[in-house]
């Protein structure tokens, strides 16, 4: 099976935290007493159409790949990280960094690794890209724009994080993968 029934279940929680995580930071413009409300749907919807893509693509390609490799591979909700995120939303943070999931990925080799970790950043590189295109050759109106320009930046964020070459990020195991198939 490609997603078990309890990574689907885990999946779910993590995309309605995200969209309760980020319904702060993405907003799209409303009527002034709108701006009053502590629990707003609307904006629910637009983070989850804006952050869940970002986040789920990047660990579905991980588990994809390892997956294409022949290697087993499974998607956890990490709920710490997931609590941290949702503390830091109710305490009005203007710092949202958490780990909302990982692919436990077991016996892979130094290249099967590195491309392994590649393929999540890689998603988000895909979509960061995608946005970007759309938003510099189309023209749209202002909440397919915002929610064009969100998507644009929060996955090249993720990609420009996920790449940092310290551990325990993508672009070390990428580092170490390529160090490795050397014999380093």
């Amino acid at each position: 099976m490609i997603i078990s029934l309890i990574e689907f279940f885990r999946l779910v929680v993590v995309t309605f935290a995200l969209g309760y995580i980020f319904s702060s930071s993405i907003k799209l413009p409303k009527d002034i007493e709108d701006f009053y409300k502590g629990f707003d749907w609307g904006n629910i919807k637009i983070a989850v159409a804006i952050a869940a893509p970002a986040v789920l693509l990047h660990e579905l390609g991980h588990k994809f790949t390892a997956l294409a490799f022949g290697i087993n591979a499974e998607f956890f909700a990490s709920y710490l990280g997931l609590g941290i995120g949702v503390l830091l939303r109710l305490i009005n943070s203007p710092l949202l960094l958490f780990v909302p999931g990982y692919v436990n990925i077991a016996n892979a080799t130094s290249v099967q690794s590195m491309i392994i970790a590649f393929m999540g950043p890689f998603m988000n590189l895909l979509l960061w890209i995608g946005a970007f295109l759309l938003l510099k050759y189309r023209h749209y109106n202002a909440k397919a724009s915002i929610i064009l320009y969100a998507t644009k930046r929060i996955n090249m964020i993720l990609f420009i994080f996920n790449m940092l070459p310290i551990p325990p990020f993508d672009g070390f195991k990428v580092l170490s993968g390529l160090f490795g198939s050397f014999g380093f």
